[in-house]
């Protein structure tokens, strides 16, 4: 559904007309840009936006259907953007993912908004603040989305860091780290790691593309020259994003790697024990065993003080085999 349609002039807003066409031509006239924003539109309600603003089909069907990566592509008519806001939802300690389409035009903009995940409402809220820089034009408005958009990727990078630290107390805490649930722990953690590089990784050859001239850079139609230094600075953001996103994958990898060393030693450890007292069961059962058998001619089989000394000595050996056992650590 169409959740907000305005026309801007020299930076200032009007309501736009009812008419998305009138509203097109309003804009043109007054040398502005209409900016219409949906959220998970049908086919049935994409399709006069789609007729109005000439908007390529394959891009129209990456926005319904969503589940895109974030990309950039160059059409005759529009520049159309996908982005992926994230959201870190401290209750359950998850990253969660949205989408947001952006078609850029000579003078109108598209949003198209999937998820719960989208910085939309307060980026235009923040432009209407600031009409001297809306009056730039639709550059301004993908800008702003973008900048928004990396912005709150380094608060969730910041989020995942702290909660990478409270795995690491956990593993590393001899009462807590042999937990059964640790190691699910950091499994999930894992995949919402991969969760957020799925956001923020392929974004980067979009913005180099916006940011100009450069080994991925180049000329993009519908985007203004004076723009580019602020998209090389959004560009410089995500760097740093996509920086901590491989160390928090590396480091959970080290994390994991380390409890399941833990666990293995803890078992061997656990083995060891078994096997002392094992062999020290061994012992008393092998000399009861001998003298259990019904044999009459066995030594010492009847001397008065046969039990007893055959008691001692069992328990000489057991003495013996624990003190070993204790000097090696075994238990």
């Amino acid at each position: 559904m169409i959740v907000d349609c305005a026309v801007y002039r020299h930076g200032h807003r009007t309501e736009g007309p009812e008419d998305l066409s009138d509203a097109l031509d309003e804009a043109r006239a007054a040398g502005g840009f209409v900016w219409i924003g949906l959220y998970e539109p049908s086919e049935r309600e994409f399709d006069l936006v789609t007729r109005e603003f000439g908007l390529h089909p394959l891009a129209v069907e990456d926005a319904l259907k969503a589940h895109q990566r974030p990309k950039l592509e160059v059409y005759d008519d529009s520049l159309f953007m996908v982005l992926k806001p994230v959201v870190y939802e401290p209750e359950s300690d998850t990253v969660s993912a949205g989408e947001v389409m952006v078609f850029i035009g000579d003078c109108f903009v598209v949003t198209v908004r999937h998820g719960q995940g989208s910085p939309l409402a307060a980026v235009r809220h923040r432009l209407e603040e600031e009409p001297e820089m809306l009056d730039k034009g639709p550059t301004t408005v993908l800008y702003a989305i973008a900048d928004a958009t990396v912005d709150h990727y380094l608060e969730v990078a910041t989020e995942l860091q702290n909660d990478l630290e409270e795995l690491e107390a956990e593993v590393f805490q001899p009462e807590r780290g042999t937990s059964r649930h640790t190691a699910s722990r950091i499994y999930t953690f894992k995949r919402q790691v991969l969760e957020f590089r799925r956001a923020t990784g392929p974004l980067a050859v979009p913005l180099t593309r916006l940011a100009g001239p450069g080994p991925l850079g180049g000329s993009v139609p519908f985007v203004h020259d004076k723009a580019r230094p602020f998209f090389r600075d959004v560009s410089d953001h995500l760097a740093r994003v996509n920086e901590s996103v491989e160390a928090l994958d590396r480091l959970v990898s080290d994390v994991l790697s380390a409890h399941l060393a833990q666990m293995s030693v803890r078992q061997n450890d656990d083995m060891r024990k078994i096997s002392a007292w094992a062999a020290m069961a061994a012992v008393p059962t092998m000399i009861a065993g001998i003298y259990g058998m019904n044999f009459d001619h066995m030594p010492e089989l009847h001397w008065l003080w046969s039990y007893p000394a055959v008691i001692l000595a069992m328990g000489a050996l057991e003495v013996l085999l624990y003190r070993l056992f204790k000097r090696r650590g075994w238990l």
